[in-house]
């Protein structure tokens, strides 16, 4: 199945989210995930090598990003998400959210028009606004996020599944626009490094970069690319070690703890770094 330009993409992890809330052990429950994804998106997981084996990374990222934008929103009082990409998360209308909790989603119209559409007969839990940009633009990025920051108190900033398509600059460049306004105070993103973009562009490289989505960003610093733009570690939850917590490990798990076993200490710890989700807090 060829991916025709990053919006497919959605409807790939989409389709993940369904398989999850199928099971009678779900982490969560996404009863728009399906419909979301449509036949597109399990196409996609059938054919794209390793689609279904696959899962369990998308899975354990949803998990994590659900445990961390509620402590966020319950403890830390944050009072607007701003969602960036968002894809086809159905977030607003699935979880258990404040209906005073504000949730911007930010992405390109034709993604954005289409999941408002699809679920246009369902209520979301908060107030929920679409707002259509391309996030590459400075001009009306910089506009909105400006705009955001100043009708907000506590903002907490998600880009799930976005950084590893943008270079270098353009990620230091969203950061540094991210810290501008004052208000925004958090931001939770999912993080690769170079061991794993090597894999992932082996596994699917071709597939993406044919529609117009390469894979690109993945730091060998880890979260300490984002100090230089105002941006610090507060968490990083390792994909592996979660996988673990939450049962959803990948097929041949074992023969790693195992490997892990005759790996230094520093070996181990750069093992768990090489992919997860990170919590970042601005730095003044």
């Amino acid at each position: 199945m060829p991916i025709e330009n990053i919006s497919d993409t959605a409807r790939w992890v989409a389709y993940y989210r369904a398989m999850e809330t199928d099971r009678a052990d779900a982490h969560f429950r996404d009863p728009y995930a399906r419909k979301l994804a449509g036949p597109r998106g399990e196409e996609f997981v059938n054919h794209m090598p390793r689609g279904r084996q696959m899962a369990w990374t998308m899975i354990v990222r949803t998990a994590v990003f659900d445990e961390l934008i509620l402590d966020a929103v319950n403890r830390k009082q944050a009072d607007l998400v701003l969602n960036l990409a968002a894809g086809l998360d159905a977030r607003p209308w699935r979880m258990a959210l404040p209906d005073t909790l504000r949730w911007v989603d930010v992405d390109l119209p034709e993604i954005l028009t289409y999941k408002t559409n699809m679920l246009k007969d369902e209520r979301p839990r908060c107030r929920y606004e679409p707002i259509a940009i391309d996030l590459r633009e400075e001009a009306p990025r910089q506009a909105l996020f400006g705009r955001l920051g100043a009708e907000a108190k506590r903002v907490l900033v998600l880009t799930e599944g976005l950084l590893i398509y943008l270079t270098r600059e353009q990620v230091a460049s969203l950061a540094r626009d991210l810290h501008t306004p004052s208000s925004f105070r958090w931001w939770v993103t999912d993080l690769a490094g170079p061991w794993v973009l090597r894999f992932m562009n082996k596994s699917w490289g071709k597939a993406v970069a044919a529609g117009n989505a390469p894979f690109q960003f993945a730091p060998a610093e880890g979260t300490a690319f984002f100090s230089p733009n105002g941006w610090r570690e507060l968490e990083f939850r390792s994909t592996f070690q979660e996988s673990q917590r939450l049962n959803r490990q990948m097929s041949g798990a074992w023969l790693w703890r195992v490997f892990g076993f005759f790996t230094s200490a520093r070996g181990r710890a750069e093992m768990r770094r090489r992919a997860g989700t990170a919590l970042l807090e601005r730095v003044d």
